[in-house]
C-alpha cells in the first residue's frame, strides 16, 4: 500500500497557516487559568450567535450532547417520539434514544440526502413531539414544509446542523429555523476545534437559559438544583481555539464550494458517477463532496491503491442497527437511504487540496471507468 498522497482531511495544513496565533490563544488561557466557563467561551457563544443570525448560543462539550441537551430542555423523553432520518451519523437517533424518547425514521430524498418532507406527515402521531432533520454534508433539508408541518401539528423543530454551520436556506442560515440548531466543531468540520466541542444557537432567549443551567448538572446556584442536567460544559481551550478559526471559516467554505464546482465539471459526461446535487435556493458548506458510483467499493479499493483517501458515509443506516432492533425496522422498510449507503462515496474537498488535487481524484476516478 502506498503512503496516502490525498488524505481525506489535512488539519496539519490548516493548522500550519495559523500556528503563531493558535499557540497565543492556548496560552492565554493557560494565563488566567478558567479552564472551565473561562471568558473564550462566552465570547465564541456572542460570536457564534451572531454568525448564525441570532440572539443566543449555549457552548458544549460536543456536537452529539447538544442534541442530547436540545432534546431535555424541551422536556422530550419518555413515551414521546421524534421523527428524524436513518441515513445520518448515530449520534442523531442515539441522543432521541438516550433521552427516553423513540426515534421514529422517515426515508430520504435520493438527490440531497436529505430528510423527505413530502414522507413526514404519514410518521405523526398522537407520541410525535419533534422534527429533528438532518443537514447532511453541508446542505440544508427542505425546511419550509418541515416547519409548517411542526406549527400545524404543534411539534418542535431541532435542527442537526452538526455539518452545516454556515450553510443556506433562501437565505436563512443553518440552525436558525428551528426551536434549536445543534453545531459540531469535530475536528473534520468545517469550523473544527482541536478536540470534542459544539454548540446549541436558539432566538429563544428561555430555553437558552435552561440549557445554561443544565450544561452544569442543572445547578443554579452551585450546589442547588432545580432540574437535572449534565455535565456538558465547553472546555475553555476549545473555545479559544475556535475564537481564532471563526473569522477564517467563510473561505474555508467558499473554497471548498470552489473545489465542488471543478469536481462537478470534471465528472461531466462520466455516467457511472453522480455529483452531488444542490437546491436552487440552498447554498451549501460541502462539509463532504458525496458521489454516487457505480461498483462503488471497487472505486474505493482503486483510489486506495494509488493514494487516494475516501470515506463512506453511512454503510449502516439506523434502521438496520442491531442497538435499535426493538424498534422492529426490516431492511427494505427505508429503500432510498439503503440504496444510499449502498452507492455512495465522499472525496477530498478540505480547502487545501487546490485544483491539483481535485484534479488527481477525478483523474483516477475516470481511469477506473475506462474513461
Amino acid at each position: 500500500m502506498p503512503e496516502t498522497a490525498i488524505p481525506m482531511l489535512d488539519i496539519a495544513a490548516q493548522h500550519a497557516t495559523l500556528a503563531a496565533d493558535l499557540r497565543a490563544a492556548v496560552e492565554a488561557v493557560m494565563q488566567h487559568h478558567r479552564y472551565i466557563n473561562g471568558p473564550e467561551v462566552g465570547l465564541l457563544e456572542s460570536a457564534v450567535s451572531a454568525y448564525c443570525g441570532l440572539e443566543e448560543a449555549v457552548g458544549v462539550s460536543s456536537g452529539t450532547d447538544a442534541l442530547l441537551l436540545a432534546l431535555m430542555a424541551l422536556d422530550i423523553g419518555a413515551g414521546d417520539e421524534v421523527i428524524t432520518t436513518p441515513y445520518t451519523f448515530f449520534a442523531t437517533a442515539g441522543c432521541i434514544w438516550r433521552a427516553g424518547a423513540r426515534p421514529v425514521f422517515v426515508d430520504i430524498e435520493p438527490d440531497t440526502y436529505n430528510i423527505d418532507p413530502a414522507r413526514v406527515e404519514a410518521a405523526i402521531t398522537k407520541r410525535t413531539k419533534a422534527i429533528m432533520p438532518v443537514h447532511l454534508f453541508g446542505q440544508v433539508a427542505d425546511m419550509d414544509p418541515l416547519l409548517a408541518l411542526a406549527d400545524a401539528h404543534g411539534l418542535e423543530v431541532i435542527e442537526d446542523a452538526a455539518q452545516s454551520i454556515g450553510a443556506l436556506h433562501g437565505g436563512r442560515k443553518a440552525g436558525s429555523m428551528g426551536a434549536a440548531g445543534c453545531l459540531s466543531f469535530f475536528p473534520s468540520k468545517n469550523l473544527g476545534a482541536m478536540g470534542d466541542a459544539g454548540m446549541v444557537v436558539t432566538r429563544d432567549a428561555e430555553l437558552a437559559e435552561r440549557m445554561r443551567v443544565m450544561r452544569a448538572h442543572g445547578a443554579k446556584p452551585k450546589y442547588f438544583h432545580g432540574m437535572v442536567g449534565g455535565n456538558f460544559r465547553l472546555d475553555t481551550i476549545q473555545a479559544a481555539v475556535l475564537l481564532v478559526k471563526l473569522p477564517h471559516l467563510p473561505a474555508w467554505s467558499e473554497q471548498r464550494r470552489h473545489n465542488a464546482v471543478l469536481y462537478d465539471t470534471l465528472f461531466t459526461g462520466l455516467e457511472q458517477v453522480t455529483p452531488p446535487v444542490v437546491r436552487t435556493d440552498n447554498f451549501s458548506i460541502f462539509n463532504q463532496y458525496v458521489i454516487r458510483a457505480e461498483r462503488r467499493d471497487e472505486l474505493q479499493a482503486h483510489l486506495r491503491q494509488r493514494g487516494i483517501a475516501t470515506a463512506i458515509y453511512y454503510p449502516r443506516p439506523l434502521h438496520m442497527q442491531q442497538c435499535f432492533a426493538e424498534l422492529r425496522y426490516r431492511e427494505g422498510d427505508f429503500p432510498v437511504s439503503e440504496a444510499a449507503a449502498a452507492e455512495t462515496l465522499a472525496l477530498p474537498i478540505y480547502p487545501e487540496l487546490g485544483a491539483e488535487g481535485v484534479g488527481k481524484v477525478a483523474s483516477e476516478i475516470r481511469r477506473f471507468y475506462g474513461g
